[in-house]
This record gives structure tokens, sequence and C-alpha cells, in this order.
């Protein structure tokens, strides 16, 4: 595996990681407030990015350019912002940091759509 999908899967195992020492500590200190942020740090973290870097991987013509890379960088900053914001959410300190993750990764969705969408017509 190579290039973006790389960076896709390598970033996959590392939330993954993170999810599960997330979910140790949660389950030590029977402090399960945090759920929702460690639900998103798996779900967005560890299974979407997965699914990207495993789309990325077989088809690797979509992988050309700088759209994937624009969509890695926007998927990553989105978690970055989200999980931590939503962490803050629940504190009811601020809720910016979830909006704009969550904004973020919704724009990085529509980047993979496009991508998607362009993969297609280049094997049509």
């Amino acid at each position: 595996m190579r290039g973006i999908s790389y960076w896709f899967f390598l970033s996959a195992a590392l939330y993954v990681a993170a999810g599960m020492i997330f979910g140790l500590y949660m389950a030590i200190s029977h402090d399960h407030t945090l759920s929702p942020a460690h639900g998103h740090l798996n779900l967005v973290g560890w299974v979407t990015m997965a699914i990207f870097g495993i789309f990325y991987h077989l088809v690797p013509h979509a992988a050309q350019g700088m759209l994937p890379r624009v969509h890695f960088v926007l998927a990553t900053v989105g978690l970055w912002l989200m999980v931590p914001g939503i962490a803050l959410a629940i504190r009811g300190t601020t809720e910016a940091l979830a909006a704009l993750g969550s904004i973020a990764t919704f724009v990085s969705m529509v980047l993979f759509l496009v991508v998607v969408v362009r993969s297609h017509r280049r094997v049509v």
C-alpha cells in the first residue's frame, strides 16, 4: 500500500488505538460521559478513514492529483477538531470546535464523493 491509501490506513490504525485507550479509560474510571466523543473517534477515525484507504488502494487512479490530498487533510483536521470539540460540548465549555470539525468532516465527505464520481467517469 502506497501514497494516500497508506496515509489513510496509518491514520485509521492510530485512531483505533487511541479509541481503544479512550474506551479503556472510560471502563476503568466507570465514567462514560464522553462516549459520544469515543464513538466518533472510532467511527470517523477508524472506520471511515479505513474505508477511504481501501477505496484509494482499490482505485489507484482516483488517488492521483491534489483532490485526494485535500480530502486527507480535511478529513484529518475535521476529526482532530470534532472529537475534542464533542468532549468540550459535553462538558458545557463550547460547541465551536465540534461545529467546525463537523463542517470540515462533511466537506471532506463531499470531496470524497467528487473523487468517487470522477473515478467512475474515468473508467467508463
